[in-house]
């Protein structure tokens, strides 16, 4: 580990940009700092674990970090990396979506250490009683319109369109870095780099109030392929398991990019510099091995969903392979195996057993049922994962809870068979 936090966000090329006194400031003193992340959906995202993990790693190097849910900043919308104006959502949908955000956040940062304990925040608690009149001349005085359309957040919706509403957002960030200035001598706050003007333009404010604050952002993760990062073709990757399963976020990380993988294990790890290092190395000897990406994998099942949903999403995994169903549900076997083709057959052809051959004949594994039952007399065909053998029955009851019927060929040749009530 290295002796203090700027220098280990630096190798794990987590700094983007910071004012100028950041690397002194958090060489010499323990401070605390801050986080804010809005409710727009009632999961945060993969994106978000950059500032989470962030605070936890700033909290374990002895300073105190606060995250904030934006209840209050939330109604508004940030205008930062969009290129239309968000849809307003309801205030009880805000508040549903801070709720499960706050169980997120919990995850990664220690409330109960008597040194330096996490704070979890709404700024609606102090953003919802302002009186319109005294935010105004207090604050929106401190603020040069002209200043405003320089930044980037507001001047990449010019040509758009952006509303006041958005327009004032930064604003309220600014004040919310105020607020907690004054309540938690709160003197740093981080984000991602979209974030640096709204950032920059609170501790402008600060200093306008006599203090003395200040910023600094992570870059936003890109992918080497030029996609975005934290999308698949199924859409987000988010936190929580109802959205995004343990198996499909596991998969996720399975797949990062070759050119990717030892930076995300710097990025969103826990792993030391040496273990990194000699994950990289081993990368570099032997790349289809996929060591660094089986490693940061299961760090990141772990760190989020858990060692039991951790076992289950490495089950799921070699059951692609020809592993045991074992302990496997319906719901999982048609997760896992969404996108192989599929088919459906009538319970009632199954009720007094069909013939292995006949029910592989039907799939497209196989023109036809010489093909089929030759490949069967061969050994290289299996239902659920088990070895046909020639003149097995297939009844309704092998289907996994009823559903489903796996049928292979070969290693990786999957037909998912639907068990309905009709032809």
């Amino acid at each position: 580990m290295t002796h203090n936090i700027f220098d280990e966000l630096q190798w794990r090329g987590l700094v983007y940009d910071h004012t100028d006194e950041v690397p002194a400031l958090l060489r010499e003193q323990k401070i605390t700092l801050y986080n804010g992340f809005d409710p727009t959906a009632d999961s945060l995202h993969v994106g978000h674990l950059v500032p989470m993990l962030a605070l936890a790693r700033f909290q374990r190097f002895g300073h105190t970090p606060i995250a904030v849910a934006g209840g209050g900043t939330g109604m508004i919308g940030d205008p930062s990396g969009r290129s239309d104006e968000r849809n307003l959502l309801s205030q009880a949908q805000i508040d549903y979506n801070v709720e499960r955000i706050k169980g997120q956040l919990g995850q990664f940062l220690d409330f109960g250490t008597a040194a330096n304990p996490a704070q979890l925040v709404n700024n609606a608690d102090w953003l919802g009683p302002l009186r319109m009149m005294d935010f105004l001349r207090d604050v929106g005085k401190q603020f040069s319109i002209n200043v405003m359309l320089t930044k980037d957040s507001v001047k990449s919706r010019l040509e758009g369109g952006i509303s006041y509403t958005e327009f004032s957002y930064m604003l309220l960030q600014s004040y919310d870095f105020l607020h907690l200035y004054r309540a938690q001598n709160c003197v740093l706050q981080t984000g991602g780099s979209d974030q640096w003007g709204n950032i920059t333009a609170g501790s402008d404010l600060i200093r306008r109030e006599g203090g003395k604050a200040h910023g600094l952002v992570y870059p936003l993760i890109t992918k080497a392929d030029g996609t975005k990062f934290g999308k698949t073709a199924a859409g987000a990757v988010w936190l929580a398991a109802d959205r995004t399963s343990p198996y499909k976020f596991y998969q996720f990380w399975v797949n990062t990019d070759d050119r990717d993988v030892v930076s995300y294990l710097k990025i969103f790890t826990w792993l030391t510099r040496e273990e990194i290092e000699e994950l990289a190395d081993q990368h570099g000897r032997a790349p289809h091995e996929r060591a660094a990406h089986m490693r940061l994998a299961r760090e990141m099942t772990r760190l989020l969903h858990g060692e039991t949903a951790l076992a289950k999403a490495e089950q799921a995994t070699q059951v692609l392979f020809g592993g045991s169903l074992e302990g496997l549900g319906a719901a999982e076997i048609g997760e896992i195996f969404a996108e192989v083709p599929s088919s459906t057959i009538g319970r009632e052809a199954l009720a007094d057993g069909l013939n292995a051959v006949d029910l592989f004949a039907q799939s497209d594994l196989f023109q036809s049922k010489g093909e089929a039952r030759r490949a069967i007399q061969g050994g290289g065909v299996y239902l659920n994962n088990e070895r046909v053998v020639e003149g097995q029955m297939v009844t309704a009851a092998q289907a996994i809870e009823g559903q489903f019927l796996l049928l292979r060929q070969g290693r990786k040749k999957y037909h998912l068979v639907r068990v309905g009530e009709g032809e």
